[in-house]
């Protein structure tokens, strides 16, 4: 058996018991997936706020809906598909309202990887900017394709099913959008490009930034 079939039956095994009134066990599939949540919901609303306030919502959701819950789909897919649509919609909503924010991932990545740095840190501030800008440019859906498949790990079917297109649809979208993204940070483009240092890679990784874009980390 796999790593993904044992997440897979853990995770059906922990609905199972919530469904059957364990609040613990859906306690557990709270701790299991509410990273990966928040990380999702940051990275589409780009506002550590709102990414938890829509965690905390999402789950909350799935908690009261767990009843009706028939388990076509893996639970995961269901609660991101729920996490998916209402970040859309947060961020549809502000872009609405014209509100600006400071960016959390940029200020992630400057103040671990600075170190009190001045120059260094307006190089990151510079470079990551732009990446974001780049990454937040693509069309909604393709963005978030790039999200759960580049940052979450996830396959190119699960997100199928959670974006509700073919695979055929989910390739193309990632190849269409490393096209974009390869583009938007041409070396030509940018005065200079550090390698990332394994420390902020990983970090970066677990807050949902695309690490993978600038190259690989050194040791």
């Amino acid at each position: 058996m796999t790593h993904a079939e044992r997440e897979a039956q853990a995770a059906t095994l922990l609905v199972a018991q919530a469904k059957a009134g364990d609040k613990r066990a859906f306690e557990a599939l709270v701790r299991r997936y509410r990273k990966r949540i928040f990380a999702l919901a940051l990275h589409i609303t780009g506002s550590a706020s709102e990414a938890d306030d829509i965690a905390q919502e999402v789950f909350l959701k799935a908690f009261r809906a767990l009843p009706e819950f028939e388990g076509r789909s893996q639970f995961f897919t269901w609660v991101y598909r729920m996490a998916v649509n209402r970040s859309l919609n947060a961020r549809r909503d502000r872009a609405r309202r014209g509100e600006e924010l400071d960016d959390p991932r940029l200020e992630l990545a400057v103040a671990v990887d600075a170190r009190n740095d001045p120059g260094r840190a307006a190089e990151l501030r510079q470079t990551y900017a732009r990446l974001l800008r780049a990454l937040d440019s693509l069309p909604a859906e393709m963005g978030t394709t790039v999200i759960l498949v580049a940052l979450q790990g996830m396959s190119h079917g699960e997100v199928a099913v959670i974006q509700k297109v073919s695979e055929g649809t989910i390739a193309w979208r990632m190849h269409e959008a490393r096209r974009r993204l390869n583009e938007a940070m041409a070396p030509e483009r940018l005065p200079r490009r550090r390698e990332l240092s394994s420390e902020l890679a990983r970090v970066l990784t677990e807050h949902g930034l695309p690490v993978l874009a600038l190259g690989k980390a050194r040791a």
